[in-house]
């Protein structure tokens, strides 16, 4: 018998340590050689670790949630007779590797440096409550058949079923789709039936793998840039009249959605507001201005959200676009995007879709200057000239776009130029189409 010792390697992306997402084994069990045995995420993906050997694990390096440098061991195994020479070479190298240097960013067309100084950090500490209040007593799920007959949001449905409530008996809205007030008309009504007496239970979860990973970026986002946010509005009747006619004539090409209409617009605005387009690396004090357009485009998952990148964007048309964002969106959702499709965005795009509400205020991804959220599309009468110069009132289709930019970096002048410029284009769809 002989102890094998796993060092952590070194995955080629320049970083210091990994985390502990999920052990697929445990102390005492059984790892084969070439098996996945644990997950580890980097600033960028998750990757499995594969055994180079078979035996029995003896110690590993920590639960999930916990840190391991590259080099240190990871899990220790006993393996029967020797271990082979390439085996342990292998290993050692790895403890005697020193972390990459952190990529390069690429090729740029302008370089500016930027005097800016430190801004102090201040850490909260939250206290838990040892104490947690009483489950609750279960209550009988309605029937699948009566609730798959219903028109609800996934959160209505999620937020029935933990009251009791059977939505096949709650009234809909004119639409026919049950909305969170028509649930709270419903328990008001029928004397809070259903509704749980008792409060939920306390639940502590330790915040893990990517969740932590988003709230380390997107607390160093807000402690480090100073944002402001822009909102306008912009009539996109003309542009969903346009997406439909191009729908309609599609020929084995995927459906379109706002989005590819949205992204190639702002590729068509960024060239006179370059200063959008760009990355800030605060420690050196250098704004790097990108010439190609490498969008970001936030794409929730079950993970929390994640924001794969659209290369070159600038350089594809409608349909291109609409391919890579339904496969990037689905690589994001399985856990299956390569850690250089997650990395090297210059500017992103973020949408709730139906959910968008009237005005968002999006946090940026840092070290980008700068992110677009457009919101719900929404039907509203307004004045409209017609071309007989005659005013008079339509029903218009209207969406609110939202930005939020980085203001040491970017005037306030400068983003409302941008989002006119963009309005202009949506508001005259043709021209989105011209090269």
């Amino acid at each position: 018998m002989a102890k094998f010792t796993f060092n952590m390697p070194d995955i080629g992306e320049g970083i210091a340590e990994a985390e502990i997402v999920q052990w697929h084994k445990q102390v005492g069990d059984t790892v084969n050689e070439d098996e996945e045995f644990v997950d580890m995420m980097t600033d960028k993906a998750t990757v499995p670790m594969e055994s180079p050997v078979t035996g029995k694990i003896l110690e590993i390096a920590g639960g999930e949630g916990d840190m391991v440098s590259i080099g240190s061991m990871l899990v220790v195994i006993e393996v029967e007779g020797e271990v082979p020479d390439d085996v342990a070479e292998e290993s050692q190298a790895a403890a005697e590797a020193a972390p990459a240097p952190a990529p390069k960013a690429e090729p740029v067309e302008e370089r500016i440096e930027v005097e800016t100084s430190d801004a102090s950090d201040a850490d909260d500490a939250l206290a838990a409550d040892p104490d947690p209040a009483p489950q609750p007593e279960p209550r009988p799920a309605p029937e699948p058949s009566a609730q798959a007959k219903v028109l609800a949001t996934p959160a209505v449905r999620k937020r029935a079923k933990e009251l009791g409530v059977d939505l096949a008996q709650v009234k809909p809205a004119e639409d026919g789709r049950i909305r969170h007030g028509d649930l709270d008309q419903f328990l008001s009504y029928n004397g809070g039936y259903g509704a749980a007496a008792k409060p939920r239970a306390d639940e502590e979860k330790k915040v893990i793998g990517m969740r932590r990973r988003i709230a380390e970026n997107m607390a160093a986002s807000k402690r480090n840039i100073p944002h402001f946010s822009y909102v306008e509005e912009v009539d996109v009747t003309d542009l969903e009249v346009l997406r439909a006619q191009l729908n309609s004539n599609r020929v084995e090409k995927p459906k379109l959605t706002i989005l590819p209409l949205l992204i190639t617009a702002i590729c068509k605005t960024l060239p006179d507001f370059p200063m959008i387009n760009a990355r800030y690396d605060d420690e050196a004090g250098i704004v790097t201005r990108h010439g190609s357009v490498n969008m970001g485009m936030a794409a929730q998952t079950d993970a929390g959200l994640m924001v794969p990148v659209i290369r070159n964007a600038q350089a594809q048309n409608l349909w291109q676009l609409a391919n890579e964002i339904a496969r990037l969106a689905e690589a994001a959702r399985t856990g299956t995007a390569k850690s250089e499709e997650m990395q090297g965005g210059t500017l992103t795009v973020t949408s709730l879709g139906p959910l968008g509400g009237v005005a968002t205020t999006p946090v940026i991804n840092r070290p980008e200057v700068a992110i677009i959220g457009p919101n719900r599309i929404i039907e509203r009468p307004m004045y409209v000239t017609g071309a007989d110069g005659v005013e008079r009132i339509e029903k218009r289709k209207l969406m609110n776009i939202s930005i939020s930019c980085d203001h040491r970096v970017v005037d306030g002048w400068d983003a409302a130029s941008f989002v006119q410029a963009l309005k202009r284009l949506l508001e005259t769809p043709a021209l989105i189409l011209v090269d």
